[in-house]
Formats: structure tokens, C-alpha cells, sequence
């Protein structure tokens, strides 16, 4: 069921409360804290591109969340739309201080972060596919229940985008590749317990990023999504910019957060753009 207008009926779908902003900042704009603002709107194109806009003038932080997103974008400008209140649909402002290379990790950090706390909080496993899809199983096979998206945004700012389907049933799903939080099984899908936990999470792996340099293997970072990264071991079709295609087995990830494929003819390249394929499972 699809909310044709997410202010005005809030109540429309009873298994789809809305969000309480005012508990959720409580929780959340702590003292010392990452978080600095925290709002909630009814409905809005790209939370992303609204961040983004506004970029210069709010301090490292804000976090814009969208009840419902109509105009919402993934990697390589595809639009990605959900039902009204089915899931969480986010945007934060961050402005790290660390080596520009090392800002590539940045999406691979928020995986990290946003698999770690929907564990805790929704009691279902998830799997990272490189470089920004988070995976649940449903029925045996692996699904696509979230994604992330990071952009720059003025002179030190990158905007983090990342939508997660909660509540999505069967009959909504845009692709029979999707899943969601529901269908994958999950113990909560209350969507203000499941923001605190991925808002939380992300604040505690970004703190550790930042105080290392943006050290992928001292933060930690590296080694645990090393550990949940469904695409490592794989063997993948890397779809490359300028219409090349790679196939190989995916080795690891180098300092950049690129990843290794081993190619064909016996050498590797590292690859830090491009819509991968799974191929096979390993063995």
C-alpha cells in the first residue's frame, strides 16, 4: 500500500507508523556527540540533494530522514522509489578530516555501520555487496535490502545517503531481487528503534575512522567488512565505466577500498568504480 500523501493520512497503513522526531533527537543530539540536528520530513524528492543543497551552511552532522522519497537515487543515477513509511530514508552530513584517498571508504564504512546496528536491533544477518548494497537472505537467496550512496558536497563536506526497506511486502517489491527487513525474517521492523541503532553504529565506526586517519585497517573497518563482505571470494562481472566489462574472482580490497579482481590472464586490477555482478558462490 502506497501513501499517496504522507502527511495527511499518517495513520493510513496501521503496520506503518511514522517517526517521532522528537524522541529521536532526544536519543540522539547528545552532548559531544556526532549527531547535531536531526530532522523528519513527510515527503521529499532526494534527501541527499536537499542535504547537499544546504551543505555550506549546517555544521558536520545533520541528518535529514524522509518518511517517504520520491525522486531517490542510487550509483550510476538509477531512481529508487518505496511505499510511504516502509523504510528508512536518510541522509547525513559529514565532514571528516582525513586524506582525500581514504574518502572512498566512506560508503564502505557506512555498510559496516548499518549492517552492525540492524543486527543488533532487528536480530537478522545481513551481507555487504561491494561497493554500497546491503544483502538479507529471503527464501534461500540473497536479496538487496538497502543502499548507499555518498557525494561530495562543497568544499569539505560529503553527504551520505542510505535507504533501507523495512516493512516492504512481497506484492511491493520494485525488483524480485529486492528483500526487506520483513520478509528476510526479522525480530523488529519499529523503524524509530531501527534508526537509533544505524545512527548510533555510524557515529561510533566514523569516530574510530576519523581518530586513525582515515585508516582503513587501524579504525578496524577493513577487517570487519572484510568479514561481511558477501562479494570477496566471488567470482564477479565488474560492468566498468566506458562500456568495459572484467570478470574475475574478487581477492580483497586495497588500501583505497578498491577491490581486486583477479583477471583472466593470470594479473589483477584494482577496481574502484562499476556495477558488480555475483556470478557464483564460492565453491
Amino acid at each position: 500500500m502506497t501513501s499517496s500523501n504522507a502527511s495527511g493520512g499518517r495513520w493510513s497503513d496501521l503496520d506503518r507508523p511514522p517517526l517521532n522526531p522528537s524522541v529521536l533527537r532526544r536519543a540522539l543530539l547528545l552532548p559531544d556527540g556526532l549527531w547535531s540536528s536531526l530532522d523528519v520530513v513527510a515527503s521529499t524528492g532526494s534527501t541527499n540533494s536537499d542535504l547537499a543543497a544546504r551543505a555550506g551552511e549546517l555544521p558536520e552532522g545533520a541528518v535529514l530522514v524522509a518518511e517517504e522519497q520520491t525522486s531517490g537515487r542510487g550509483r550510476l543515477d538509477r531512481t529508487w522509489s518505496a511505499p510511504a513509511r516502509s523504510g528508512l530514508f536518510l541522509s547525513v552530513l559529514l565532514k571528516p578530516d582525513v586524506p582525500a584517498h581514504r574518502l572512498g571508504w566512506l560508503p564502505l564504512l557506512t555498510g559496516v555501520a548499518a549492517a552492525t546496528g540492524l543486527a543488533k536491533a532487528a536480530g537478522a544477518d545481513f551481507s555487504l555487496k561491494w561497493p554500497n548494497d546491503l544483502l538479507v537472505t529471503v527464501d534461500g537467496e540473497e536479496r538487496k535490502a538497502g543502499g548507499i550512496l555518498a557525494e561530495r558536497a562543497g568544499d569539505d563536506g560529503v553527504v551520505v545517503g542510505l535507504g533501507i526497506n523495512v516493512s516492504l511486502r512481497a506484492d511491493e517489491l520494485p525488483v524480485p531481487t529486492a528483500g526487506s527487513l520483513l520478509l528476510a525474517g526479522a525480530v523488529s521492523t519499529d523503524r524509530d528503534t531501527l534508526l537509533r541503532a544505524v545512527l548510533r553504529s555510524l557515529a561510533d565506526w566514523y569516530g574510530a575512522w576519523v581518530r586513525a586517519d582515515g585508516d582503513p585497517e587501524a579504525s578496524g573497518v577493513l577487517a570487519a567488512y572484510t568479514a561481511d563482505c558477501a562479494t570477496l571470494g566471488r567470482r564477479i562481472r565488474a560492468d566498468l565505466p566506458g562500456e568495459r566489462m572484467l570478470e574475475g574472482e574478487a581477492l580483497s580490497l586495497d588500501g583505497d577500498g578498491r577491490l581486486v579482481v583477479a583477471t583472466e590472464g593470470g594479473g589483477t586490477e584494482a577496481v574502484g568504480a562499476g556495477d558488480i555482478v555475483h556470478l557464483r558462490a564460492t565453491g
